[in-house]
């Protein structure tokens, strides 16, 4: 019989293929930048630091834009009751504390950013003089809470998406708390710029100043009174 030779070239082994490897699947983590120091600008506690968590669903008004805030009201936190809605780090409230405010409610729907809030309220010194309340501000402001007769500050920076996601419910909301405000309360209320202040109450009595990308307004009952 004659020999039949084989090239090795002819000759090919299915080569296995690969699997791709699983990765395990790990717990999804909130997104969080270094915990960081807000400080308060003046008054009584000027220069004290106040402990963020660094948790982005917490978006603190920029220190910058805080400052020219309360510029503007200059010494209209005197006697009032500030009201901080969505109150995140709580800078505003406890900012407002400091400048003669005689108590400060604080509604924020995130447990542990609320604890936070009475943390910096206890190192500052001034806890028996907030209520923290860990609530959803819609839910909150529906049950017409008592708040007192002391004229009101009312703080309102909530994430600019609810401009947008809930504009009824938030329109609603400043609506409802401008209809219920003693005399001589005041407003201020942070939105970005894709929300027209055109659609909340007395438009054109806003005093609306831009800093990019924030617009804040405010609005002093007292001066539609006299």
């Amino acid at each position: 019989m004659p020999l039949v030779s084989y090239s090795c070239r002819s000759i090919r082994r299915p080569v296995p293929r690969k699997r791709p490897r699983q990765r395990a699947s790990k717990r999804r983590e909130e997104p969080r930048v270094p915990a960081t120091d807000l400080r308060i600008i003046a008054g009584r506690f000027r220069g004290r630091k106040l402990r963020y968590s660094g948790d982005v669903r917490t978006r603190p008004m920029k220190e910058r834009v805080r400052e020219a805030v309360f510029n503007l009201l200059a010494d209209r936190a005197t006697g009032k009751h500030a009201i901080d809605l969505f109150a995140g780090t709580g800078a505003l409230g406890l900012e407002a504390l400091s400048r003669g405010a005689v108590r400060a409610t604080f509604i924020e729907r995130h447990f542990p950013t609320a604890e936070l809030i009475r943390q910096n309220a206890k190192a500052l010194g001034c806890l028996d003089e907030v209520a923290v309340v860990p609530a959803d501000v819609f839910a909150w402001a529906a049950r017409s809470p008592d708040l007192g007769q002391a004229p009101w500050l009312v703080f309102c920076s909530p994430p600019y998406d609810f401009y947008i996601e809930r504009q009824r419910e938030m329109i609603e909301l400043i609506g409802s708390l401008f209809g219920r405000a003693p005399s001589g309360s005041v407003f201020v209320v942070e939105v970005s710029e894709r929300f027209a202040f055109a659609l909340l109450p007395r438009a054109r009595q806003w005093d609306i100043r831009a800093y990019p990308p924030a617009v804040v307004g405010i609005l002093d009952t007292g001066m539609l009174e006299a």
